[in-house]
């Protein structure tokens, strides 16, 4: 098993083996990211990485797996972004119970 040095933000420099560290790959951007728990403070640490070095991970042995962006982020956008006062708006739209009310009427007609 081989032995991975890595750095935690508190406590430096530490020793890894491959059973310690996690890769996490993009499938839309190939960007990735290592993970692992600081063996001193117990801490988990994540970090980005290159592909040359999340290559040189897996190669090594360290477990990997890959997520892809949320479809939402394809979907096309219409329409004015939503402002501030959009979000107040809502926010007493919920806190009102008749308003609620009646939009649900509307809703389930």
């Amino acid at each position: 098993m081989a032995t991975i040095r890595a750095s935690c933000g508190d406590c430096g420099d530490v020793e890894l083996t491959t059973a310690d560290v996690q890769v996490r790959i993009c499938d839309d951007t190939n960007e990735g990211t290592y993970a692992f728990r600081c063996p001193q403070c117990r801490m988990t640490v994540v970090k980005p990485a290159e592909t040359r070095t999340i290559d040189l991970l897996v190669a090594s042995g360290v477990a990997f797996s890959t997520w892809s962006l949320p479809a939402e982020l394809r979907e096309p956008r219409i329409g004015e972004p939503i402002s501030h006062d959009d979000l107040l708006d809502f926010h007493d739209l919920l806190n009102d119970d008749s308003a609620l009310e009646n939009a649900l009427a509307e809703f389930t007609g």
